[in-house]
């Protein structure tokens, strides 16, 4: 669990105590009550209550209805609480119903719900340059820089960054995130004509601690995401996945950052072309709604509450055309840096190492990064050098050193001979 202590959102739903509130289908709550006990085997009504992230009213009713139907066959009560398992009759229909789908988690919220939910959480960010200035307090950042994002971030439209590659533009979107103090709730999944979509992922959400009893249990509370994709990105990332073996659909990388941040890292080098790219998100960009169809044809709506950055090197005009760069109102150019901005760069990435340096190796360091025929500086570049300078030292069986010597042996691998 990470350690933050965030404002919470205004969106605060209550745990449902009876299927009207609830929102989904009563059968589908009872697929996933039979699945679940031929999980478990044997289960109570606290227990699935706790599995299912249902109130126990709600497991109840279940309960009951089951065992009228003699689906289920109890097997003593612990306290006002019964201990049951299936029956053969409930087995067979656990078995028809996991061929169906194997899903038999938290139990998912309504599509109305979850879009109801994503546009009532969407970022509202106020930043000045002081505030910026301390979410970027890892990198040096010009205040030039620090007034061109703010007013972006502000806006919460899409954002274009590009120039030179070395110079820090994805640190840059990265960290953009920080400047959200607030948590949001996700569900675990949402269902859609009866079919489950899988929406929370642990590598992507980080979870936060929750006490709060009276909260829908269906929901987690979670930090804004920020989900960054490169050159892996394919066109049925940005879709809807049936897993044919469980039957459970997994939600888009766009769905799963929604109220947060899409970082397109390298853009323009990805396996799917830019055009078609630019051609999937050209409506969701402009009017903040996307669609998605299930395999057999239904299509639906959903929020496209999230800030799209997008970082490259590459010209935009080599990558999109003046409708769709219209469309990205924020486009923020990241130049080579400066000398000043170098040795600053260089002096923290030598203090975070713990290397000893010479007064003027940032001076002899820039020397050799603009040496035969290089005209500009990167960021990158004292990061880049003193890793190596360390895999020297690994390579003789010693400390790394920063002399002059070393700094041009450090170079000449890292700089390719034109």
């Amino acid at each position: 669990m990470a350690t933050f202590a965030p404002v919470r959102s205004a969106f605060n739903p209550a745990q449902p105590q009876n299927f009207e509130q609830l929102g989904v289908p009563e059968s589908l709550v009872m697929d996933l009550v039979v699945r679940r006990l031929l999980i478990e085997g044997y289960s109570s009504l606290h227990g699935l209550s706790h599995s299912l992230r249902l109130s126990v009213p709600i497991v109840d009713a279940v309960f009951k209805h089951m065992r009228g139907q003699q689906l289920v066959e109890v097997k003593g009560m612990t306290g006002n609480d019964y201990n049951f398992t299936l029956s053969s009759a409930g087995k067979q229909l656990a078995g028809e119903r996991f061929q169906v789908s194997q899903y038999a988690g938290a139990c998912p919220v309504s599509l109305r719900e979850y879009y109801a939910a994503t546009k009532a959480q969407s970022a509202k960010v106020q930043v000045d340059r002081r505030v910026l200035r301390q979410a970027f307090s890892d990198l040096v950042v010009s205040d030039r820089m620090l007034d061109q994002l703010g007013p972006a971030i502000i806006s919460q439209n899409s954002i274009f960054v590009y120039g030179p590659t070395g110079n820090g533009k994805t640190s840059l979107a990265e960290r953009m995130l920080r400047v959200y103090q607030d948590a949001i709730l996700i569900p675990y999944a949402v269902e859609v004509d009866n079919q489950i979509i899988s929406l929370y992922d642990p590598v992507v959400h980080h979870v936060l601690e929750n006490d709060d009893p009276d909260l829908d249990q269906r929901w987690i509370m979670c930090k804004r995401p920020c989900i960054v994709t490169g050159g892996e990105l394919i066109p049925s990332m940005l879709e809807l996945r049936l897993d044919e073996a469980s039957g459970i659909y997994a939600a888009p990388l766009q769905m799963k950052a929604n109220n947060g941040i899409l970082l397109i890292d390298d853009f323009g080098r990805q396996l799917m072309s830019p055009r078609d790219l630019l051609n999937r998100w050209i409506v969701p960009l402009d009017r903040r709604v996307d669609y998605l169809t299930l395999r057999y044809g239904v299509k639906f709506q959903i929020p496209f509450e999230l800030m799209v950055v997008f970082s490259t090197n590459l010209e935009p005009s080599d990558l999109a055309d003046e409708a769709f760069l219209r469309r990205i109102h924020n486009k923020i150019y990241v130049e080579a840096v400066d000398p000043a901005s170098f040795d600053q760069i260089f002096a923290r990435v030598v203090q975070a190492r713990g290397l000893q340096s010479e007064p003027d190796s940032a001076e002899y360091l820039r020397k050799l990064c603009l040496r035969e025929g290089r005209t500009e500086l990167r960021a990158c570049y004292p990061s880049d050098i003193c890793n190596i300078l360390h895999s020297i030292g690994r390579y003789e069986g010693r400390a790394p050193i920063m002399t002059k010597a070393e700094m041009e042996r450090a170079a000449a691998l890292y700089f390719a001979k034109n």
